[in-house]
């Protein structure tokens, strides 16, 4: 059963009070989304070619050939990741590269959908 404009705007005004109270709360219930997943990935990346260098100076300093191949390796691994990351990146306010491709809806809230799939599942039940 779908909720009644009452009850609809009862939650909209307790979202609204949750964002005043405590913003930083309510932003990371929102989830981190796509850019900054992919700008992590990157900065890993980065990292682990740091650490690639690393392997690579210490084999040869300790003359092991095997650990200086082990870190150009990661080295090589690590620019990859970060380059097709970087590329994956959506750039502020433009939307990611797959959704191009799909039809352009417009933004539904978390309740919409769980409507949706309620009035579904009971047009379902009664169609049995």
């Amino acid at each position: 059963m779908p909720l009644s404009e009452h009850e609809q705007r009862m939650l909209e005004q307790m979202e609204r009070a949750l964002y005043a109270e405590d913003p930083k709360f309510a932003s990371a219930l929102e989830g981190s989304g796509l850019r900054t997943y992919t700008r992590r990935r990157v900065y890993q990346a980065v990292a682990g070619f740091l650490v690639g260098i690393a392997l690579l100076m210490a084999g040869m300093v300790a003359k092991q050939i095997w650990v200086s191949v082990v870190g150009f390796l990661v080295m090589l691994g690590c620019a990859v990741l970060a380059v097709t990351g970087w590329r994956k990146a959506p750039k502020p306010g433009e939307q990611p590269a797959g959704a191009v491709r799909r039809q352009v809806r417009p933004k539904r809230s978390m309740m919409d959908r769980i409507e949706q799939r309620w009035q579904r599942r009971r047009d379902e039940q009664q169609g049995l």
